[in-house]
């Protein structure tokens, strides 16, 4: 695992079941990918090779916006180490969970 990456997708709604229901599928891809993931309250992080991440970050922008989404924002953090392995989301949060 060569890459972590954070994305919060932020559909452009005014209704806001429909904007939870077009994350909701962003999430659900996510989920088909198989890639390890944690969805926060704010973004989720997804870990694994960099090129897989990368074509998963376009397709949830796409996503969302097929869910309904007239407009989608979406910010993205990427932790890349070529030559090894980053840190892991259990290695970073594991001691803060309750």
């Amino acid at each position: 695992m060569n890459t972590s990456v954070a994305i919060q997708v932020l559909p452009i709604m005014e209704d806001e079941k429909k904007l939870v229901a077009a994350v909701d599928q962003a999430i659900k891809y996510i989920k088909s990918t198989s890639v390890n993931y944690q969805v926060g309250a704010f973004e989720t992080t997804l870990e694994g090779d960099y090129d897989q991440l990368m074509e998963i970050v376009k397709n949830i922008t796409k996503i969302t916006a097929d869910a309904g989404a007239p407009q989608v924002m979406s910010y993205v953090k990427i932790n890349y180490k070529p030559e090894g392995q980053v840190l892991g989301i259990h290695e970073k949060t594991d001691k803060y969970q309750h």
